[in-house]
């Protein structure tokens, strides 16, 4: 059986895992501050806001459109670049004290189309830096790093801000993501491309980025097992988007908000350390469709408007389903071709984030008409039903022979 051990045995692994740390530290604090500098030159909260949403947003643009570059730069030169013009972005913002609004945020939307580039090519060299049972649980430590900061990283924002000022706490920020280039240019190897850049490819970005799209998306196993990626966290989010307006028909304040929002992100972190410390490699791949549903089923019980304990333990609960995305790791690389393994993880993290924010905006939006334990219930039910429409007909589990439908799966 895997373990966490073993991929954190890989030096170069070490050092991407190190730099992942550090950016995402940097990350996080740095849009706190860069929130609070935005709020307070212009007072308006949806300004503010939109820092958050410029950041998330050009996930999809930059990982679809953008995606070609993992095939035409050698993969370290592509990280480093990533990190050393983030730096410089998030520079000029601090320095330029009479930098326009509208610049700073224009600015935040340059950040955001970087980082889906990086995260693609990172997780494009992953499975050469951790071959075999190594990989899963790679990849599981750096999914513990986001959700770690996610619980975490605003109360350290926070905390911070009461001693450096937002333009302090970005140069910071600016540093990390130096930090982490000098990790990865001099903690990683050099790889040379896959491919001859020159051979056989448009000449234009655009059009080689789409193709491969295109190319990926026609596989089905592919394209079943990404949908379902995107869907489930997609909808499994909502409870986070209402954690205020719901503990405020409650009665509750802030720190009850506070609570919510944690429920999830700890119940996700338990959940994948467990099932990789204590499920076989095989049964992970049976587990993700029962694991998806778990994500969506305590869910329905917010149609009775629980309290606030009880609806902590329940999304710790659904939490504990995203420990799907273990066997999802696992069967995506049995099924996806090797000329196409590069496209198709940069297109799983960015549909991931694109999706995320969707179905943040999507609950907030709903919940302008309806009560928000309303709108997580049908949140709930709408999974519930994407998630059996996605595994109909198939049983996800690991390659052996046997005869395959046209998607590729094993029929149970």
């Amino acid at each position: 059986m895997s373990s966490y051990r073993t991929a954190l045995a890989v030096p170069e692994f070490r050092a991407i895992f190190a730099a992942h740390v550090v950016s995402m530290a940097g990350a996080v604090t740095a849009n706190f501050a860069l929130t609070v500098l935005v709020y307070s030159r212009t007072g308006s909260a949806l300004l503010s806001s939109l820092v958050f949403t410029l950041v998330l947003a050009p996930h999809l643009i930059a990982g679809t459109l953008l995606s070609a570059l993992i095939d035409r730069l050698p993969p370290r030169r592509l990280l480093v670049g990533c990190n050393l013009l983030s730096a410089a972005l998030v520079t000029v913002i601090s320095l330029s004290g009479g930098l326009p609004v509208a610049a700073v945020l224009a600015l935040a939307f340059a950040l955001g189309l970087i980082e889906p580039v990086f995260s693609g090519a990172r997780a494009a060299t992953l499975p050469e830096v951790l071959p075999g049972e190594a990989y899963v649980p790679g990849r599981s430590l750096m999914r513990l790093v986001v959700q770690g900061a996610q619980m975490g990283g605003f109360a350290l924002g926070g905390l911070l801000m009461t001693a450096f000022a937002p333009r302090v706490m970005l140069l910071i920020n600016a540093g990390c993501f130096l930090f982490s280039a000098v990790l990865l240019r001099f903690g990683t190897r050099k790889r040379a491309l896959d491919r001859d850049p020159d051979a056989t490819r448009p000449t234009s970005l655009l059009r080689d980025s789409l193709s491969g799209l295109s190319a990926v998306m026609k596989v089905p196993a592919v394209r079943r097992i990404l949908l379902l990626g995107w869907a489930v966290p997609a909808l499994g989010v909502v409870p986070e988007a209402l954690a205020v307006p719901y503990t405020d028909g409650l009665g509750a304040g802030t720190t009850a908000a506070g609570l919510l929002l944690t429920a999830i992100p700890l119940g996700t972190m338990t959940g994948e350390v467990l099932t990789n410390w204590l499920v076989p490699e095989d049964r992970q791949i049976r587990m993700i469709g029962p694991a998806a549903l778990l994500v969506f089923a305590p869910m329905v019980l917010f149609a009775l408007r629980p309290g606030l304990v009880t609806a902590v333990v329940v999304l710790f609960v659904c939490g504990l389903g995203f420990s799907t995305q273990l066997g999802q790791d696992r069967l995506l690389l049995q099924v996806v071709p090797e000329a196409l393994r590069g496209r198709t993880l940069s297109l799983q993290m960015a549909g991931l984030m694109f999706w995320q924010g969707l179905g943040f905006a999507a609950g907030g939006a709903l919940a302008e008409a309806f009560a928000p334990h309303i709108v997580v219930c049908a949140a709930a039910v709408t999974g519930l039903l994407a998630v059996v429409l996605l595994l109909r007909g198939t049983l996800f589990r690991a390659e052996q022979p046997g005869p395959r439908n046209e998607e590729g799966l094993v029929r149970g």
